[in-house]
């Protein structure tokens, strides 16, 4: 591996520290009683004041990554980035060094003339080797500066762990990054990089873990169970969507990496269950794109006794009381549109939709003829299409990119729901809804079908779709056909993208940037 200078340079201070007896990774713990936000929210001028505020004088233990330093002589500002934000500290040689010269002729503190290591740190280790990027923990106390600004007195100096690479320099203006690390590529491949060098990157996905816990806080509020299922199965069931396939040695059979965790979830409804919810990661072998990873994370919600009509004022305000936990108001800038999630949003039948954008009453026409119809609109290889599939493209098409506002897309045809309740007064059509938001679909739910009969007669449809070369088409799942064979009762359901649902409420144009490590071509 060939290093750089820099890199040459840091590795040769690692070992200069280490023959001067200080352990550059030491392994013992590092009690931190303070944070930087936690410290410059609650400074109050002067000293005795209420519990949780912080005064001159208080004694502090804080750690962090070190990313800029000022020496100036004998007293140097530094600034200390921990895990929530940034505080600068004052680091004074009288106050971390005994008073002895190099020589230690005036014989303070050392053997045989020689500096202790507190002698030793100013002078060698705080200005000859710490890096930017080093971690350090300070010991001193909290003050604010002639100039204003709430910092941290150095009394001691403790070496936490020794940076060997150097982190990328980005410039500000305004708030704004124009110069740094900001190669998109590059960021998601480096992460961590990207973490400690760009501002915010790290409040998305702080944002995304809050979305998290407040839709689990929902679920449990209404008593619904948190439940895990199989990741590995033997049939890819639960979606249209083409699989992932991988060998089990032991078995020697071929299996699936789950597209969706409906099947299973519906299995335990069977069981007794009133609601189950999980929250996990879902495989799709398809696309990469601006709004779509190979693997993603769904929440899929299952409730005994309810139906779409529920599940659409359920999900208005479970998504509303998102946007407050999380931006602290219903609307949320996304992109050039200022999209509001409070409660109700309309709610609009897809052949309605189709025939309020295009004028087209697909309702009126034979499948011979949608089909011509999709062609003059540019959807292609509609021969191995069915009726529902043309309809799903034409929507897509023409309708989906414009809606803006958190909207109830209803009423399916059959053909594009095998897994959905017939419509109870709609012949032909689904008690099923799409949530669409800023042009994307963000959920998918239905009234479920509980009929054992009615969905075999289904699942042998998709097989003959299949047979047209519909690849993504379902496939017979005959445990699940057994297990609603023992009855399952009147049951809605949904699946919410969650990295989506991150996009939006984040107001980021790509789920690479509300996935951590999303997946990257090889290097």
């Amino acid at each position: 591996m060939e290093l750089s200078e820099q890199e040459i340079v840091r590795r040769q201070s690692l070992q200069t520290m280490r023959e001067m007896g200080i352990d550059p990774y030491p392994a013992a713990e590092y009690e931190v009683t303070g944070y930087s936000t936690d410290i410059k929210a609650g400074f109050v001028d002067g000293a005795n004041g209420e519990n949780g505020e912080w005064h001159t004088g208080d004694e502090v233990r804080i750690a962090g990554r070190l990313m800029s330093k000022r020496i100036m002589g004998k007293a140097s500002f530094i600034e200390i980035q921990d895990s929530k934000g940034r505080i600068q500290v004052y680091v004074s040689r009288d106050d971390i060094q005994a008073p002895a010269e190099p020589n230690g002729e005036n014989g303070a503190n050392g053997e045989n003339g020689e500096w202790t290591v507190e002698q030793q740190m100013y002078n060698v280790v705080f200005k000859k080797l710490l890096d930017i990027g080093d971690f350090i923990g300070i010991e001193g106390f909290v003050f604010r500066t002639q100039m204003g600004e709430i910092s941290v007195h150095a009394k001691k100096l403790t070496v936490l762990a020794k940076s060997l690479k150097p982190l990328p320099i980005v410039k500000y203006k305004d708030g704004v990054a124009y110069d740094g690390f900001n190669d998109p590529e590059q960021r998601y491949r480096q992460r961590y990089v990207d973490l400690v060098v760009n501002e915010g990157v790290k409040d998305t996905f702080l944002k995304r873990a809050a979305i998290l816990r407040t839709m689990r806080q929902v679920f449990d509020e209404a008593g619904y169970t948190e439940v895990e299922t199989p990741i590995l199965q033997q049939i890819a069931g639960g979606a249209s969507a083409r699989p992932f396939i991988t060998h089990h040695n032991t078995l020697d059979v071929d299996m699936y990496l789950r597209i969706a965790t409906e099947l299973y979830l519906k299995r335990l409804i069977v069981g007794g269950f009133e609601g189950v919810y999980e929250i996990g990661r879902n495989f799709r072998n398809e696309g990469m794109d601006r709004n779509h990873n190979p693997e993603f994370t769904c929440m899929e919600l299952y409730v005994q006794y309810k139906d779409y009509n529920w599940m659409m004022s359920f999900t208005e305000q479970l998504l509303e009381r998102i946007a407050i936990a999380v931006n602290g108001t219903t609307k949320v800038q996304i992109g050039d549109h200022e999209v509001d999630f409070k409660a109700p949003y309309r709610r609009l039948p897809i052949l309605d939709a189709i025939k309020e954008k295009t004028g087209l009453d697909l309702a009126a026409m034979s499948e011979d003829e949608i089909r011509i119809e999709a062609k003059k609109l540019g959807v292609e290889d509609t021969e191995h299409m069915g009726k529902g599939k043309l309809i799903d493209e034409i929507f897509g098409e023409t309708c989906e990119g414009t809606f803006i506002q958190p909207t109830f897309i209803t009423d399916y045809p059959v053909e594009m729901s095998p897994l959905t309740k017939l419509h109870r007064s709609k012949p032909g059509l689904t008690e099923r809804f799409e949530l669409m938001v800023n042009g994307k679909e963000l959920a998918n739910a239905y009234s479920e079908l509980n009929d054992p009969i009615d969905q075999y007669n289904r699942f042998v449809e998709q097989m003959k779709l299949a047979d047209k070369g519909d690849d993504e088409a379902m496939v017979i799942d005959h445990d699940f056909m057994r297990a609603l064979e023992y009855g399952m009762p009147p049951t809605s359901g949904i699946g919410i993208g969650i990295d989506r649902l991150a996009m939006f409420m984040t107001g980021q144009p790509t789920i690479q940037e509300v996935l951590l490590f999303p997946t990257m071509r090889p290097e």
